[in-house]
């Protein structure tokens, strides 16, 4: 029995989910943003106390990896090697667009790209390509959207667009005719299930002692205000 605890803090999304055999048995969400800090340790509390378990009781702990938020991220993965250290149990951690497109599986048709996408400043978006049997066809990268982009794909196949990236693509593309948009990608440790459960039956656990989030462009803090 794989009783695993899912956190995505990748973006303004905060939640947690307890998932068994893959399934999701309970989940936590906030969508205010930036109350990553006070509210992901408490979801975690309340899913293992609503399903009936102990955090004695857990198989691993699955982390949303990356990329997002420089912020959400560290706080992820800084609550989860706490569960891991304190339990002794291993560490999972699923790609932030990889596991978007996983919620995107049920709008898209047999042969339909997913796309899914993370706002990030001004018009770029990090945004990665997969299809239905989620082969990564574009990697992971920053994208400065305009009129032509992903039009390679599209000229060819229907492709679907989700994430709170997406509004920005919509602007651009909307008139495409195989341009899609859904909003089932947004981040949400609920789609974490299946890949984590997968992730935990081969083995495929992170060093806990030197994982770090993947996030793609180094931490670029704001100005400082004045008296700091």
């Amino acid at each position: 029995m794989a009783l695993l605890l899912l956190l995505e803090s990748s973006g303004p999304v905060c939640s947690a989910a307890l998932s068994l055999h893959g399934k999701v048995i309970a989940i936590r969400e906030n969508h205010e943003g930036n109350k990553h800090a006070e509210l992901l340790s408490v979801f975690c509390d309340q899913v293992l106390q609503e399903a009936g378990y102990t955090p004695s009781q857990l198989s691993a702990v699955a982390v949303s990896g990356g990329p997002g938020s420089y912020t959400g991220l560290r706080i992820g993965a800084s609550t989860a090697k706490g569960y891991c250290f304190a339990l002794n149990i291993p560490l999972i951690a699923i790609p932030t667009l990889e596991s978007m497109a996983m919620g995107m599986l049920g709008d898209a048709g047999k042969d339909d790209l997913l796309c899914p996408m993370i706002d990030a400043r001004r018009m770029e978006v990090y945004a990665a390509v997969f299809d239905k049997d989620m082969n990564n066809v574009a990697p992971v990268t920053p994208v400065v959207l305009d009129e032509t982009s992903f039009v390679n794909f599209m000229d060819q196949k229907a492709v679907w667009f989700s994430g709170d990236g997406m509004p920005k693509a919509k602007e651009l593309l909307s008139k495409h005719p195989n341009a899609r948009f859904t909003e089932s990608g947004m981040p949400s440790a609920r789609n974490l299930a299946q890949a984590a459960e997968e992730h935990f039956q081969k083995g495929r656990f992170e060093d806990l002692a030197y994982y770090v989030p993947f996030y793609l462009k180094t931490f670029q803090p704001g100005p400082k205000r004045s008296g700091q």
